[in-house]
């Protein structure tokens, strides 16, 4: 299946390609940027509008084989030149403008009042752009806006009215491709990698739900990303598949995000098949005789971390964690029906880990 890239890589495409032509004088029809995952894309420069100290242009978003709502929408980077400046190194302003949201409520990626263009974003317009200017030695300043024509009518197809981003779409990505994730391909993925693994002699299979597990595990752990398999959203799948493999065990590491839903049972973890994340961690704060007020503001939450950091100032994040590792490891130990044994880890970006099943330590020695 073909990749896609993200509003992120088409933001720093548009980005870099208007500031070429504001610094350079040149026409540039088509643009080559570096995503973070290392995979070049070269993008097609339209609707280009050339003035004396303002250029403005558009990519068109290409979702591949895996199409979203943004797909085939023009993302447009509008670059204004300010020579003021130190004279020694460039300064890059980044802002969002016509169908880019705007932060209302706290525990996003980016603080209230930020346009809705993440951190990743953020840095990749920051090191393209940086680039053309070195290139053409300009010391100034550079205003980056970027904007989506189309943008707030796309956003009431998204979840961010729901978590309080308004008038338009968010800027995206962490790796600046779109992974093809037809729900048949992807889970035949996972059994490939699976299959690959047993047939290299391997009998623990290491599991994340994404790119934020694998991450936490090189780091906090030193594990072999190469020996962990991405489930996505299919935990119960993935389970059934190690099962049937052969494995012996099965260690999960994911962020709180997703892997609260497994105490609730859903072994879907994608926000289309449900989304109770507030609810699971206030029946744990319940449980764990948090007050009334802060389980009020829990279930007002946008996000976990939001929650947890709710949770940590009442003194209970320690209970609430254990009172959710429990439920995970009774639906994951449901599921598994003794077939292989399963542990799991959980970590926040805040707090880092926060709690572990019984013998998850144990399985990760093993791995290691």
């Amino acid at each position: 299946m073909r990749y896609g890239f993200t509003t992120g890589s088409c933001a720093a495409a548009a980005a870099k390609a208007a500031a070429y032509m504001l610094l350079t004088g040149k026409i540039k029809n088509c643009i080559t940027i570096e995503t973070p995952k290392g995979i070049p894309y070269t993008a097609e420069v339209t609707d280009i509008v050339r003035g004396e100290s303002q250029v403005s242009c558009a990519v068109v978003k290409d979702g591949g084989d895996d199409p979203d709502v943004t797909s085939g929408s023009k993302i447009c980077a509008t670059v204004t030149a300010d020579n003021r400046g130190d004279g020694e190194k460039e300064l890059l302003q980044i802002d969002g403008g016509k169908g880019v949201g705007r932060v209302t409520r706290p525990g996003l990626d980016q603080p209230v009042g930020n346009a809705a263009i993440n951190h990743v974003p953020r840095k990749m317009i920051t090191r393209e752009v940086q680039e053309v200017c070195r290139i053409c030695d300009f010391h100034g300043t550079l205003h980056i806006l970027i904007s989506v024509p189309d943008g707030e009518a796309l956003a009431e197809r998204t979840f961010n009215p729901r978590l309080g981003i308004v008038g338009g779409i968010s800027i995206l990505g962490t790796t600046g491709i779109v992974e093809p994730m037809s729900s048949q391909a992807l889970k035949e993925t996972i059994r490939v990698e699976l299959r690959q693994q047993r047939a290299e002699g391997q009998t623990i299979a290491a599991v994340s739900p994404g790119n934020y597990g694998l991450d936490f595990m090189r780091q906090t752990y030193g594990y072999d990303l190469d020996r962990s398999v991405k489930c996505s959203n299919f935990i119960g799948e993935t389970i059934d598949m190690a099962a049937e493999l052969g494995f012996c065990a099965m260690l999960l590491t994911g962020h709180i995000g997703k892997l609260i839903k497994v105490a609730g049972g859903i072994m879907n973890t994608h926000s289309h098949e449900g989304d109770c994340r507030m609810e699971l961690l206030a029946a744990a704060g319940i449980r764990e005789n948090v007050s009334l007020e802060c389980l009020k503001k829990i279930l007002d939450c946008v996000t976990t971390e939001e929650a947890l950091a709710f949770i940590d100032a009442e003194g209970k994040k320690e209970d609430v964690m254990e009172d959710i590792m429990e439920k995970i490891d009774f639906y994951l130990k449901k599921r598994a029906a003794g077939r292989l044994q399963i542990e799991c880890i959980v970590y926040s970006n805040a707090y880092g880990l926060l709690g572990m099943t019984a013998k998850a330590e144990e399985l990760l020695r093993r791995l290691l």
